[in-house]
């Protein structure tokens, strides 16, 4: 029993330690501050080690963290390997024996209903923690546990209304918000990271005044969530790329509306958009990062349609 104690008492600790450093740094936690985690009794508790179960030598038995690792550069993490239908996540086992000891340890996670943090990588160096996290499925044939989100308000709940009738609705439904909430924050952080943290017209470089614009719209079936579909924009052009004042052709050049050329306004109009007509996107060295021709070319297409 005292061992149970022991472990939830780390756990609480390990959730209020993250309550903190997202009240410091915002979502979008550094691999420094979750490895060099907290401290627990005078004993170091790290968040992350160098396998995606993670279990501190201060627990008796179950992890503490599952972690998604950030996509390799030039490369691109298939979504559909961790969120599946239905609201719910799969993770894989580690390894191939079901029997490992941190497969054990999320089998026993899942028996016992104890809370984990998954952790997802946006890029190196950069996660998103989101808490508490439920194993609740075991597919030993497809080496994967199935995981569930919830709020962290039912932590302060006793054990069994964690786990009562609506639970699995609540779940589902932070789950499935929680994904979109993970897919867009990484897909901001690699766009901002491909274009060096500026505007790809204007060159602004304040990350609060900064977007990361899709090409062909996410709504759109073919508006894949890559780096080669995004622009970094800063507010007012990424405003004026949605609503066709302005359009990138797939030669990468800025083509201002007509309509909006033939205005007269003060100089935010004359230099904040009819100034970058005709002019070259900026755009990152790396190919694999640039705007996609394909995208360009859908994109323009509707702007001319529009415009």
């Amino acid at each position: 029993m005292e061992s149970g104690q022991h472990d939830w008492r780390v756990r609480l600790a390990a959730f209020d330690f993250l309550k903190e450093r997202v009240g410091i740094h915002g979502d979008l936690l550094p691999f420094q501050v979750l490895s060099r985690g907290f401290d627990y009794e005078g004993v170091r508790v790290p968040l992350l080690g160098p396998q995606g179960i993670f279990k501190p030598r201060v627990l008796p038995s179950i992890p503490l963290t599952i972690t998604t690792a950030p996509v390799v550069q030039g490369k691109v993490r298939p979504y559909e390997d961790e969120f599946g239908e239905g609201g719910t996540m799969r993770y894989r086992y580690r390894g191939t024996d079901p029997r490992h000891r941190d497969n054990v340890g999320l089998r026993r996670a899942m028996e016992l209903r104890v809370p984990l943090i998954y952790l997802y990588g946006i890029v190196k160096g950069v996660y998103i923690a989101t808490w508490p996290a439920f194993v609740v499925g075991d597919e030993p044939n497809r080496l994967t546990f199935t995981v569930q989100l919830d709020e962290s308000s039912v932590l302060a709940l006793p054990r069994d209304a964690v786990f009562d009738d609506d639970a699995a609705a609540r779940r589902k439904y932070i789950t499935v918000a929680a994904k979109k909430r993970l897919h867009q924050a990484a897909f901001r952080e690699r766009v901002l990271h491909a274009y060096h943290r500026s505007c790809a017209i204007c060159r602004l470089r304040h990350d609060e005044l900064l977007d990361a614009a899709h090409i062909v719209p996410d709504s759109d079936p073919e508006g894949a969530p890559v780096v080669s579909n995004g622009l970094a924009l800063c507010k007012l052009h990424h405003a004026a790329f949605d609503r066709h004042f302005l359009g990138i052709t797939p030669e990468l050049r800025i083509e201002v509306a007509a309509k909006l050329l033939e205005e007269e306004d003060g100089p935010m109009l004359r230099h904040g958009l009819q100034g970058f007509h005709g002019k070259l996107l900026h755009v990152p060295r790396r190919a694999s990062a640039r705007p996609g021709l394909a995208y360009l070319q859908k994109r323009y297409a509707l702007f001319r349609e529009t415009a």
